[in-house]
């Protein structure tokens, strides 16, 4: 079977079983693709040899990028395991390059503070601007709810499910999922859902459709110009980090987490425990049995 048959059954695998994204399944066709032209012959014939030269040719790339390759030749040889065309996977053979997860950024509480001083400030009273009314609302989801940028503002509006205890995003993978919302957020969103014109599908609308990833970028980044945070440490991206950092230093589970910020891996989340090395020898020191014994209960017997 031609390599792109392979290839293309493959993909129809992963987006109908698996409900990869448009933008995962465009990656994995260009890294198979080109592997397919690197390695001689059948992509699908290939051996643990051929495969190891393969990754000694991606020497050059960044270690994210070559591992990136090598999991897609992996769930690629999987595929064709599973489907009788291979008794084995020569990609399992195959060392994953080291890398190195970078720290999220993030903002202190000090900084979040002053966003929210900032946004509740320009939106109080009942004459606000309605912009300010959407700006302090998008905070509270990004910060309160830890929502990924795209995920916020292509929000419809009936993801507010039931008595506004939780909204239903739709992430990764096209996957729902319930977030709670908290009661600053619903009082925001009280405030907000009025002004909201007939028939818009949209919670965040803009013109024909709703307010693009890169406005609420530049919206954030304004308010915080005014708030008298740097703004070049603000981002989408870096709110929905604070929001999982805060929640574990305030002792929430590790799971708990994971689902709230959709992750299909909880290692993906662990990354966040970084931060919480001193919460942790506190518990230890404050909720092990041992610290609750005197040193008198704990010391040696005198001979």
């Amino acid at each position: 079977m031609s390599n792109a048959r392979l290839i293309d059954r493959f993909l129809e695998m992963m987006s109908a079983e698996r409900g990869a994204s448009r933008n995962t399944i465009l990656a994995y066709r260009r890294d198979l693709e080109q592997a397919a032209e690197l390695v001689r012959g059948s992509l699908g014939d290939a051996d643990a040899a051929a495969l190891r030269a393969l990754m000694a040719a991606y020497r050059t790339l960044a270690a994210s990028s070559a591992a990136r390759k090598l999991s897609a030749l992996r769930q690629f040889f999987a595929f064709l395991e599973d489907e009788g065309e291979r008794t084995d996977n020569p990609a399992l053979d195959i060392a994953r390059p080291a890398t190195r997860r970078p720290l999220p950024r993030i903002l202190s509480h000090d900084d979040v503070d002053r966003l929210f001083a900032q946004a509740s400030e320009e939106a109080a009273g009942e004459a606000a601007p309605a912009n300010a009314m959407r700006m302090l609302l998008l905070l509270e989801l990004l910060y309160g709810s830890g929502l990924r940028a795209s995920e916020l503002v292509s929000l419809p509006r009936r993801a507010v499910a039931g008595e506004r205890q939780f909204l239903i995003v739709r992430g990764k993978g096209d996957k729902e999922r319930l977030v709670p919302l908290s009661d600053r957020a619903r009082e925001a969103l009280d405030r907000w859902l009025p002004l909201l014109a007939d028939g818009t599908p949209w919670l965040f609308p803009s013109g024909k459709a709703h307010v693009s990833r890169v406005r609420l970028f530049q919206m954030l980044r304004e308010l915080a110009a005014r708030a008298g945070v740097d703004p070049a440490g603000v981002s989408p991206h870096v709110l929905r980090h604070a929001f999982a950092t805060h929640l574990l230093e305030g002792g929430a589970d590790l799971r708990a987490l994971q689902m709230m910020l959709g992750h299909a891996d909880i290692a993906t989340t662990e990354i966040y425990t970084h931060v919480d090395s001193r919460r942790l020898v506190e518990l230890v020191n404050r909720r092990h049995p041992l610290a609750q014994m005197r040193a008198v209960d704990v010391a040696a017997p005198s001979a």
